[in-house]
């Protein structure tokens, strides 16, 4: 019964399979080889566009070299308070972008609203040295709190950005599971609402070691490159990173994935509705249910073998926990069973 986090879950069969295949033969270093080019034209088909694809070995690193790629001297960009991007990176923008900042901004469940990121980067003049400058807006998709940006709510962040001269990031840690939530299309769900820049998760979703920035935005992609290379994110045997991605797309197995966490959690949250002893904190929309929990019912599930963390309740939570309760957070993945949902149901139920 884990469900600690999809972090926790092994690499899919299928991608562990295609990484054995990749491991004969030789193919140029440094992302020059053949598989590496076929799996960056494989994004221009799932994207809709030309973009230029810059594989990274880890979330965290995505996320700062993609802010870093924005960040001006006394730049600020912005996100919501809870976001990973600032809770749980160890300042790796501040430390890679040479001293860029985070400001957070304030939202329910996980995602800033248009007008809250308005006024947070309207306090600020660019021409005022000594407060710093606006640089770039970054959103989660999923959130942390597990739910979604709708494309209307993407659209919306995207025109403040724009007001403002900023670039809009999306992390997309997440990524396929926001995008089988809304039923969209990744142009749909990205450049068409005016992301310029994304990290494009995989680890999470059945890979064993696969990011990627990927580029909207192409005239900075001349400087991406020594951005990760300074980094040591510039892999020399980059086609197994490739060879992940490779396996990942094909036949759809990144939506059927996601898919399928996704159900898993729908099915938990079904679970917790009918118990007696837990409650939703709010409705998941992707793979990550928050429940409110009593503690004696939580420390009995531990005890029977189920995995998952307590968790402070975010900003702005409007709910109520009891004395006797806590707030529980509960991971799906590709590799959660239903079996292991319902072993779980009959524990808290």
């Amino acid at each position: 019964m884990q469900f600690s986090s999809d972090n926790w879950a092994g690499a899919h069969p299928r991608v562990a399979e295609n990484l054995t295949r990749r491991t004969a033969g030789y193919d140029a270093a440094y992302g020059g080889g053949a598989l590496d080019k076929a799996v960056a034209a494989k994004f221009n088909d799932i994207f809709e566009r030309e973009v230029d694809v810059f594989f990274v070995g880890t979330g965290t690193a995505a996320n700062a070299l993609s802010l870093s790629l924005y960040n001006p001297p006394g730049g600020i960009s912005f996100c919501h308070r809870e976001a990973h991007v600032i809770e749980d990176e160890c300042g790796a923008l501040e430390y890679l972008s040479g001293g860029g900042r985070l400001r957070t901004v304030d939202g329910a469940e996980g995602r800033i609203s248009a007008e809250s990121l308005d006024r947070a980067i309207g306090r600020f003049v660019p021409t005022f040295v000594h407060a710093g400058r606006p640089a770039a807006v970054t959103i989660t998709q999923a959130t942390e709190a597990g739910t979604v940006y709708s494309l209307d709510d993407i659209a919306a962040i995207s025109n403040v950005a724009k007001t403002y001269g900023l670039p809009l990031h999306m992390d997309g840690a997440r990524f396929a599971n926001a995008l089988v939530a809304l039923k969209t299309t990744p142009a749909e769900m990205t450049w068409k609402r005016g992301v310029d820049i994304l990290s494009f998760g995989a680890t999470k979703n059945g890979c064993w070691c696969a990011e990627a920035v990927v580029l909207f935005d192409r005239g900075k992609a001349e400087e991406f490159p020594f951005l990760r290379k300074r980094a040591a994110q510039l892999f020399s045997k980059s086609r197994f990173i490739a060879a992940q991605f490779e396996a990942y797309f094909a036949d759809g197995l990144w939506l059927e994935t996601a898919a399928h966490a996704n159900a898993m959690a729908a099915r938990l949250a079904t679970a917790i509705r009918a118990s007696n002893n837990a409650r939703l904190a709010w409705e998941p929309q992707a793979n990550e249910v928050f429940a409110i929990m009593r503690k004696e019912t939580m420390q009995m599930a531990l005890a029977a073998g189920a995995s998952f963390y307590d968790w402070p309740p975010p900003h702005g939570f409007a709910g109520t926990i009891g004395e006797d309760e806590t707030m529980c957070r509960l991971v799906t993945s590709f590799a959660t069973t239903a079996a292991e949902v319902d072993a779980l149901a009959g524990l808290i139920g």
